[in-house]
């Protein structure tokens, strides 16, 4: 049991919340252990991470546990997988562990995407089946890969025909699940957008246009900007595709300006570090500071990686009754976003994690 007194965001009142049972309430518990600290937030939010991917592929369940450790160490006490070749369930039985929100295997096509990720259709006819067989073993996601490189014409493609993208989305919302796509480029932006896609992974090539159309249909984005940092490294190894190169170069170059102008538009931007592969585990901050410079204010970056994404996900913030998964910090991350990094105490499921 323990006794908090401070700033609650996002509120920003100032008031005591106690924890009980791995539950917050605002009534007092009576023995409760106080802890220091000045600001109480909400755990942190990684919407696009991958406990079970490593920089060789798919990992051991050793390894993604080590790798939710880590995040979890950073502040991350919750986690949208957003695609896995491995099953992580025995990682959400661990009350140890961020809270993980399971997207299932990537949908692809043969040599569409990293080899070893993704389940590879034989036919684009095939996709709304293994949408459906993805919503009923997921936890109410399905990740689509909605373009790669495509070497016979050797640049980003779209992998999907428009009526088929409609149909396998439409059996997921009759699941009850919603659909993202990992999208590069600007040829698939049209047919995933008009098919009902809910978010989509990057979206370097999302245009003014597309940005108001976008939040109008209440579509998330999830840029993961330190990722789209890998682009010119990437097109440096790509010297037998010369267009796809350029094309990368020019979508980094691009992306901040685009995020800006989603922030502006209205779109909901959710901060995910894409960790798993390139990028290690534990650098959500870094996404969190990438948001804030891109055009985001501090509050709205934060939002973006914890009370906001929680709601977009339907999990409790610093609410009575909720799970009682929290950061305290001495200061305001909010004047500061450095100051995530130096949580005075986090606290998962009730249970005091340093």
């Amino acid at each position: 049991m323990y006794h908090l007194r401070g700033v609650v965001l996002p509120s920003g009142e100032e008031r005591d919340v106690w924890i009980s049972g791995g539950r917050i309430t605002f009534e007092p518990v009576e023995g409760a252990r106080t802890l220091d600290g000045a600001f109480v937030v909400p755990g942190l939010v990684d919407a696009h991470c991958h406990p079970g991917i490593g920089p060789d592929g798919a990992t051991t369940l050793d390894e993604a546990c080590a790798q939710a450790i880590r995040d979890r160490d950073a502040g991350t006490l919750l986690i949208r997988d957003c695609g896995l070749p491995i099953d992580v369930r025995p990682l959400q039985a661990r009350d140890d562990l961020p809270r993980i929100i399971r997207s299932g295997r990537h949908l692809a096509l043969p040599k569409r995407y990293l080899p070893g990720y993704a389940i590879e259709l034989e036919h684009p006819d095939d996709l709304p089946a293994a949408v459906a067989a993805q919503a009923a073993d997921g936890d109410g996601w399905v990740k689509l890969v909605g373009d790669w490189i495509d070497r016979s014409v050797g640049d980003l493609a779209p992998l999907w025909p428009e009526d088929v993208l409609a149909e396998a989305i439409r059996v997921a919302h009759e699941a009850g699940a919603r659909v993202t796509a990992h999208v590069f480029g600007e040829a698939a932006l049209p047919g995933l957008i008009e098919a009902g896609i809910d978010c989509l992974e990057h979206g370097t090539g999302l245009s003014s246009e597309q940005l108001a159309e976008l939040a109008r249909r209440n579509v998330a984005l999830v840029p993961t900007l330190i990722n789209i940092d890998n682009f010119p490294a990437i097109a440096d190894t790509a010297v037998r595709y010369p267009t796809y190169a350029a094309h990368m170069r020019a979508l980094h170059a691009g992306v901040t300006d685009m995020v800006g102008a989603a922030v502006d538009a209205g779109v909901a931007v959710y901060a995910g570090s894409d960790a798993g592969g390139m990028v290690e585990h534990g650098r959500l901050v870094d996404e969190i500071e990438a948001l804030h410079k891109a055009g985001m204010t501090r509050e709205q970056a934060l939002a973006s990686a914890s009370w906001a994404a929680r709601d977009w996900l339907g999990v409790g913030s610093i609410t009575e009754g909720a799970s009682a998964d929290l950061l305290v910090f001495d200061e305001d991350p909010r004047e500061d976003l450095s100051v995530l990094r130096t949580p005075r105490h986090v606290v998962l499921r009730g249970a005091l994690i340093d």
